[in-house]
């Protein structure tokens, strides 16, 4: 296994690696700077587009383009413009949140949760936006919404409010987007001060979670077991993806901002896209958003 520095770009907060198996292209996310970007796998010809607001999280769409979270609600992006157009605003009456971390299930629908920018009280909620642009409580009663994913087969969403100390496990019904049963997958090693952030599921259907302000990830079995760790040459890791040509390549965000002052700071490495090679695992296609 080798760990290298992909693309230093010092994001204030970088997240929500997604590999394009289309055209073969990472993108990525600087939630606080506003911004989208996009590379090879070997971390050449970037470009970026800016948002109007802070994005948490962005999918690519299957008539092109991306939808996006941004703090105000959901929005298309092109690509070719630049424009972004709102969709909908699931929580015009909440100032204190944003829409954060998300991801599209099997059947093309993006599932979104929302934060609480003190990430003091609970409450957020967890959104699913369907193909016919309608939009659809899942959950509520959240702090700050992370790590969504799905198993292999679709049928067990992952999910993490992230400083509640667990990762969480529901039956998923691919048919309605419906979410029940849930129940503690995993639960964290908090006395470090780590958080569950981003996650994805592997073709083996272990899930990976980069453990913020700790640069742990964690690779879980299916059991909710520890089955690997992965320390990274930075605190501030911050989620997770398979890409490359083979989907072998496990890519890694982090932020360069101390949201979190009284920790140790980062190196210089800080806020960079690291790519980490020879692990031995390969991810999943991530679904577009049919709408």
């Amino acid at each position: 296994m080798r760990i290298e520095v992909l693309v230093d770009v010092k994001t204030q907060l970088g997240e929500g690696p997604l590999w394009d198996v289309e055209e073969e292209r990472l993108y990525w996310i600087d939630s606080a700077g506003m911004s989208v970007f996009r590379c090879t796998a070997d971390g050449r010809e970037v470009r970026s587009w800016d948002v109007p607001q802070p994005i948490g999280s962005m999918a690519l769409r299957k008539s092109g383009g991306a939808v996006v979270s941004l703090a105000r609600g959901f929005h298309f992006l092109d690509f070719k413009t630049g424009e972004v157009d709102l969709i909908h605003d699931p929580e015009p009456d909440k100032p204190d949140n944003r829409l954060n971390d998300g991801k599209v299930d099997k059947r093309g629908r993006f599932v979104v949760g929302s934060m609480d920018l003190k990430e003091a009280g609970k409450n957020a909620s967890l959104y699913r936006l369907d193909p016919d642009l309608s939009v659809h409580k899942l959950e509520n009663e959240i702090i700050v919404s992370n790590g969504p994913c799905w198993s292999p087969n679709g049928e067990t969403f992952y999910f993490a409010d992230s400083w509640s100390g667990e990762i969480w496990a529901y039956k998923y019904d691919l048919e309605t987007g419906s979410v029940s049963n849930r129940r503690v997958f995993a639960k964290l090693d908090t006395s470090t001060g780590g958080a569950a952030d981003g996650s994805t599921v592997d073709s083996e259907g272990f899930v990976w979670n980069a453990q913020v302000y700790d640069g742990k990830l964690v690779r879980y079995a299916p059991d909710g077991s520890i089955d690997r760790v992965v320390q990274m040459p930075v605190r501030r890791a911050t989620s997770v993806m398979f890409g490359g040509p083979k989907l072998d390549v496990l890519y890694v965000t982090s932020m360069a901002t101390p949201y979190q002052p009284q920790l140790p700071r980062d190196p210089i490495e800080r806020g960079s896209l690291f790519a980490i090679y020879d692990l031995g695992v390969k991810g999943l296609p991530e679904s577009r958003f049919a709408g």
